[in-house]
């Protein structure tokens, strides 16, 4: 009796096992799920997170199945083999071959990238993004999102090619270059190489001027198509800003770098400026603002400069300054501010900032739009080093955890730090990130339910900080004697209450402070109310239409072209299965295989285990 119901506990394990190795891919374990698992131990905060995480993702599993996107190759198509070379020219690439090169480096490369799809262009083009990270297809608790968007400007090509070219060179350096596999290992860089791809078509080579394939297939200029803070915005939102715009707001971006040319400049926020009120109905507005521009300072203007600067000191022509040609201005060591080169409304990178707390810096990377594609080797190397230690910029700063009492993540929880006025939020997880210069700070944290907190803390230049902050319930329902005045101060009873001898005294925390004000973010990120009003409510708790941030089910928000490898899935958009998952969020302990189709061994798992592990113990 002992042996068979050893049998039984084991069979759904190897039956799973038999179909896991039928798969495609014989692999089930996350390239960095022990290396990922051990920090969560390290840190209480993390672990707890996690196992929220383990949680979420133990229910409808099915709703997390990555499903493939686009169609089978055609009969007689050569399949790409692993025998063949991987590489990328330099050479312009359309969007067919763009989107070859992207399917074939996910295939080639299944445990550090993980293609998907965030919209299609007004002409039905595939807007792609490739992830490139050790976890591919989950996020990792605790390791930030980053991003780069090329070629918004579809005759601005340079910036398409080098996302290609370093696509390449991260997946290619991985196993021999030490930084590249830091990077890889502790975030997830989501590369969209063509923001614009119906623009890319009709731009031509060698057109270094002009406005051919600049704009979109209905003639809007994508980067004034955004909401603005100081200026309303009344374009009609576009197929592809408005992707952008939800792909913004279901993944909380840290930093993000948008890739343009005509210029060899790192600009930074604010590219608008309040001044651009009294121009609204002059059309002499551009001409005066054109030769009497002045800096639109953010809140953070000394992190955005060092982030400009990072990029320009690492590209030997860049950090020059020099002028691209006689007449045009010069930028004192690469960067500028956005609004003191000329102001400019709806534009990307401030509403990255305003509306989501990422931080994006505009880095114009050419003097010619669409130079000759013999120029492109030289961009590379000029860009190569630039373009890595940008994103390192993200591991600067503060991170960490916000949990409750009983160590569970706080989500949506609402962050600033005091004195910058732009606020940011937790992720479904607890998470957050801000990076920050080295000195003291105090980061101000508020959340529906619980008490406002403050917290010191500081920042240095060695490592990151972290800091995990716990907040506690604001109490409620206090009997009091007297007449009931609620106490105004951060959950404690006024001495006023219980005073007058009848009614109910209640305690309630202080009000939330200015700047948290999700109903007006909400209202100002819909579209056809593009405004974003009064800075001192910038958003730390932003909503877009399509789904607040933070709020993703278990499902991850977008269909990956390609499956994770071994076919597993589990959590929110997860590929693989954590040996530190699955024995505790599975009885049999086994590797769930997808949920399609419901497999054999998943169904004999489900059933049995329960009840061998209930024989087991009378036995």
């Amino acid at each position: 009796m002992r042996a068979l119901a050893a049998w039984l506990l084991v069979a759904p394990c190897a039956l799973a096992s038999l179909v896991l190795l039928a798969a495609p891919s014989a692999s089930v374990l996350a390239p960095a799920s022990a290396h990922d698992s051990a920090a969560a131990a390290a840190d209480p905060s993390a672990a707890a997170a996690a196992a929220v995480a383990g949680e979420d993702s133990s229910a409808g599993v099915g709703e997390a199945t990555l499903r493939g996107y686009g169609p089978p190759p055609a009969p007689g198509a050569p399949a790409d083999r692993a025998d063949q070379p991987y590489t990328i020219d330099f050479r312009y690439h359309d969007y067919d071959q763009l989107t070859k090169f992207l399917r074939t480096t996910s295939t080639r490369f299944p445990h550090l990238t993980a293609l998907y799809s965030i919209g299609k262009s007004v002409q039905g083009r595939d807007l792609w993004v490739l992830v490139v990270s050790s976890s591919p297809y989950e996020h990792m608790i605790g390791k930030p999102d980053v991003k780069y968007v090329a070629n918004m400007h579809g005759n601005e090509a340079v910036g398409r090619e080098l996302m290609l070219h370093l696509i390449h060179y991260l997946v290619t350096s991985y196993n021999t270059d030490t930084y590249v596999r830091w990077l890889l290992d502790n975030t997830r860089i989501h590369v969209l190489p063509s923001m614009n791809p119906d623009g890319y078509e009709v731009a031509r080579e060698g057109q270094c001027d002009g406005g051919q394939g600049r704009y979109n297939a209905r003639g809007f200029d994508l980067n004034r198509n955004f909401p603005d803070y100081f200026k309303q915005n009344n374009k009609r939102g576009q197929p592809e800003t408005d992707a952008v715009k939800e792909w913004i707001s279901k993944i909380q971006f840290v930093l993000s770098g948008g890739l343009h040319g005509g210029a060899l400049v790192a600009s930074y926020p604010f590219d608008n400026t309040p001044n651009s009120r009294l121009c609204r109905s002059s059309p002499l507005c551009s001409v005066f603002q054109s030769y009497s521009s002045a800096p639109s300072l953010t809140p953070d203007d000394d992190v955005f400069r060092h982030l400009a600067l990072t990029y320009a000191s690492n590209h030997p022509v860049m950090a020059r300054g020099a002028a691209c040609r006689s007449g045009a201005p010069a930028f004192a060591h690469g960067i500028t501010n956005g609004a003191a080169w000329y102001p400019l409304t709806g534009g990307m990178q401030d509403f990255n900032y305003v509306w989501y707390g990422c931080m994006e810096v505009t880095l114009e990377l050419s003097c010619c739009k669409f130079p000759p594609a013999s120029d492109l080797p030289k961009f590379w190397e000029e860009n190569r080093m630039a373009l890595v230690k940008f994103l390192g910029e993200a591991h600067r700063g503060v991170s960490g955890f916000v949990t409750d009492d009983g160590g569970n993540p706080v989500a949506r929880a609402a962050l600033k730090v005091k004195g910058r006025d732009v606020g940011f939020q937790t992720t479904k997880y607890g998470e957050f990130w801000r990076i920050l210069l080295p000195g003291v700070y105090k980061l101000e944290v508020y959340a529906d339910g619980f008490l406002p907190k403050e917290v010191d803390f500081m920042v240095v230049e060695q490592h990151p900080t972290l800091l995990n902050v716990t907040l506690h319930p604001a109490k409620v329902g206090v009997d009091g004697v007297g007449g009931g005045d609620a106490g105004g101060g951060a959950g404690r009873v006024s001495p006023a209450a219980g005073g007058g001898g009848r009614g109910r005294g209640r305690v309630r925390p202080r009000p939330p402070p200015p700047w948290f004000a999700p109903e007006a973010a909400a209202a100002a990120a819909a579209p056809g109310t593009e405004r974003g009003e009064g800075r001192g409510r910038l958003l730390a708790a932003a909503a877009a239409a399509g789904g607040e941030r933070g709020e993703m089910e278990p499902a991850w928000p977008y269909a990956f072209e390609t499956e994770a490898p071994g076919g597993a899935v589990w959590g929110a958009g997860a590929g693989a299965v954590s040996e530190a998952v699955a024995p505790a969020a599975a009885a049999d302990g086994c590797a769930r295989p997808r949920d399609a189709s419901r497999p054999l061994a998943s169904l004999l798992a489900s059933v049995l285990g329960p009840l061998v592990l209930a024989s087991s113990r009378a036995l």
